[in-house]
């Protein structure tokens, strides 16, 4: 689907306990996406977004920085197939999800 991107960010850094996940649900719903967004059990935050590409990007972008106390190490991005986009079956918006 021409203009769609599904991707994965992982997010390393001072990233729990500084409210990442609320403020990625956010600003992702800001920007149109839908997907998932969770903490792992390594101390980093995973993000499986979908929507536009333009708003997508400016989604990881936002990620270098994240909010207010967060202190952002690493960004890795990764896209998803088709089959693994996060909006193919689910709800609208940004899910969180429960720590994996």
């Amino acid at each position: 689907m021409s203009g769609h991107r599904s991707v994965e960010i992982i997010v390393r850094g001072r990233v729990q306990g500084v409210g990442y996940r609320a403020w990625t649900k956010g600003v992702a719903e800001a920007r149109g996406l839908s997907g998932t967004v969770r903490n792992r059990r390594d101390g980093s935050v995973e993000a499986r977004l979908s929507g536009p590409e333009d708003a997508v990007a400016a989604m990881i972008e936002a990620c270098r920085e994240g909010p207010p106390g967060a202190r952002v190490e690493d960004v890795t991005v990764g896209d998803l197939a088709a089959s693994d986009r996060p909006d193919a079956a689910g709800p609208r918006g940004v899910q969180i999800l429960p720590t994996a």
